[in-house]
């Protein structure tokens, strides 16, 4: 792989992670046009996928270090039920390891059908489109009203079970998430804040345990472009999540939804054309 397709695929990476778009979907059109299958045997491919995933997770990780420090320490003061009482910050420790359950679940009995047969740019193709209506209405009916602090244990799993919609290729982790939370009637922010949150274990835990089986596969002439690539996923997908959080004050969903039924479209446009194979 040259430096240049590392540096594109890992911008897209950032770029895409945490926007509601699908960052699976964007990497796998791009591995097809920029003819990586070619140039790399697959697992190659799939080790380099696995580590530029932890550019973002690290991106995450480090946007919310201080939130997931204090989370932490009141999630583990409050075990001691004796001493401590529950606060808004031990609850959110509980709703992300509830919230996390369903798509550990569903990751672990469904492991080969995600990764074999639901990676078909038809299936993404049709998933950019229809989740990205389901988006739109989400956003449209959605009464945007509640804080993060009015989350309950119900709610947490309701959001784990969007976030296990993630597990198609083309739904998008942040996509799915935040959908449910606008149906739930949270703000456009506290949804995508809260998806963000539960995300780090899920998306880290699968990351890391992705990289730990495949990192061997990548020769000594891969490492830079695989170092370069995840400098730049990290560095992009920071930047990413302070301006959606920004935009999410006064923005709607809508650009994200165009986004996806475009591209949704021109990726069946490209099979059909036989410039993109399923």
């Amino acid at each position: 792989m040259n430096l240049f397709s590392a540096l594109l695929l890992g911008l897209i990476q950032g770029l895409t992670e945490f926007l509601p778009i699908s960052s699976s979907a964007h990497v796998q059109i791009a591995e097809q046009l920029l003819v990586l299958d070619h140039s790399l045997t697959r697992p190659e491919l799939t080790a380099f996928i696995a580590t530029i995933q932890l550019g973002t997770e690290a991106a995450v990780v480090m946007f919310f270090f201080k939130d997931i420090v204090r989370i932490a320490k009141a999630w583990f003061r409050n075990l001691n039920l004796r001493k401590a009482t529950a606060t808004v910050d031990s609850q959110l420790g509980w709703l992300v390891i509830v919230g996390s359950i369903p798509v550990v679940i569903v990751g672990l009995i469904f492991k080969d059908l995600i990764e074999n047969d639901l990676r078909n740019l038809n299936v993404i193709a049709f998933t950019l489109i229809a989740f990205g209506l389901v988006l739109a209405w989400a956003d449209r009916i959605g009464k945007k009203t509640k804080p993060i602090e009015q989350m309950t244990v119900k709610h947490g799993l309701l959001f784990g079970l969007g976030q296990m919609l993630a597990v198609i290729p083309g739904v998008s982790r942040s996509g799915g998430t935040i959908t449910v939370g606008l149906l739930l009637g949270y703000t456009r922010e506290a949804a995508a804040r809260f998806s963000f949150l539960l995300a780090i274990p899920a998306v880290l835990g699968s990351g890391l345990f992705e990289f730990a089986k495949s990192y061997s596969d990548l020769d000594s002439g891969s490492i830079l472009a695989t170092a370069i690539a995840t400098l730049a996923a990290f560095i992009s997908g920071y930047f990413v999540i302070g301006f959606l959080l920004r935009y999410l004050v006064r923005g709607s969903y809508l650009p994200f939804v165009i986004w996806r039924v475009g591209v949704g479209v021109l990726v069946l446009i490209g099979l059909g054309s036989g410039l993109l194979v399923a």
